[in-house]
């Protein structure tokens, strides 16, 4: 296992760029139970785009909306719709990240640089990964920021109806055929991550649609992450339709842990969150699959809760539909009892 070449801490957050910040805003806080707790905007002194910083848990999102037709933020838009543009990435020092990331093979989108408010001082950079997505490294100068989210940002707390979400589990890339291996060469040469397991078409395959997948992560499995690329199948696959619609790459879904998913789930679909139909057909062989569980069946039937098992314990977990009208970026909702 590497030893952290760019001394990588945590996920900070992820930002989306989306069509309506103060939209999006709503929806994530009335429908996910997330909590806004800073704003960037015309008020602040920014006159190119606005920002939404919102949290649940330990995980925080950005949602970003351009001002004017003329930002690259609305190129990003109009070619892929509303996701992930960033996953930033909180590091001990992001000039050292960054260089660092260069000498190992990453292409560079800007470099660092000191962002300052009242509050203090943080430096950022960033490098390009698949498609039209970012990593950038942000280091705190003198220890941590005091300010409520980044500089730039003001508080602006508003209460979102939680729905007992506590921390980012992991994220998904999809990927063109034939480049998983690329991006999984990609972030071991570059970040020192490593592969945790591997899937191929034999594993994660129907009679219809197929895709292999690597999982890589750091070695506290504090990030960890699915890179997927379609398989041959009868018919366009979920990876390759993910593609097709976001024209090129990007991250997939986002993966939300829970420590009590009955409790989420009951409360997402009470705010109105359109969850995969699942058939009841699925639970009457579920015993005979994954064993013994602690949950009620029939709750998990009602509820349309899957479940799996690895030789370490069982995980509880359902997706979300794509929460964009193009059928691209979903969620996924998780506990994990032991299963890794």
């Amino acid at each position: 296992m590497s030893d952290n070449p760019l001394k990588i801490r945590q996920v900070h957050h992820i930002e989306f760029y989306v069509g309506n910040a103060k939209q999006a805003d709503y929806y994530y806080r009335n429908a996910f139970g997330f909590s806004r707790i800073a704003y960037a905007g015309l008020e602040t002194g920014s006159r190119e785009y606005c920002s939404y910083a919102l949290e649940q848990g330990t995980f925080r999102m950005v949602l970003t909306t351009p001002y004017g037709p003329e930002s690259p933020i609305g190129d990003h838009l109009r070619k892929h719709g509303d996701g992930v543009r960033d996953i930033a990435l909180e590091v001990d020092d992001a000039d050292h990240a960054y260089e660092m990331a260069l000498v190992r093979g990453a292409e560079p989108v800007f470099e660092p640089h000191t962002v300052s408010d009242e509050f203090g001082s943080i430096r950022r950079g960033a490098v390009r990964i698949y498609g039209d997505t970012i990593h950038s490294f942000i280091s705190f100068k003198g220890g941590r920021y005091a300010g409520p989210f980044l500089p730039g940002f003001t508080e602006s707390k508003v209460e979102g109806r939680g729905a007992g979400l506590l921390r980012l589990d992991h994220f998904v890339a999809n990927v063109e055929l034939g480049n998983m291996r690329t991006w999984e060469k990609w972030y071991r040469d570059v970040l020192g991550l490593e592969r945790f397991m591997t899937f191929d078409d034999k594993d994660i395959s129907t009679e219809y649609t197929a895709l292999n997948s690597v999982v890589m992560a750091n070695e506290s499995k504090s990030i960890k992450f699915p890179i997927n690329e379609p398989a041959p199948g009868l018919r366009k696959s979920q990876v390759e339709e993910y593609n097709e619609f976001n024209h090129g790459p990007g991250v997939q879904h986002i993966a939300l842990l829970t420590n009590d998913i009955v409790k989420t789930i009951k409360k997402l679909r009470a705010n109105g969150v359109d969850f995969l139909e699942v058939p009841d057909t699925y639970y009457e062989v579920l015993r005979d699959r994954v064993g013994e569980i602690d949950e009620d069946l029939e709750t998990l039937r009602e509820l349309k809760i899957l479940v799996d098992r690895d030789d370490q314990g069982y995980l509880l977990q359902l997706f979300t539909k794509p929460v964009e009208d193009r059928p691209t970026l979903f969620f996924e909702i998780i506990q994990r009892k032991g299963c890794q």
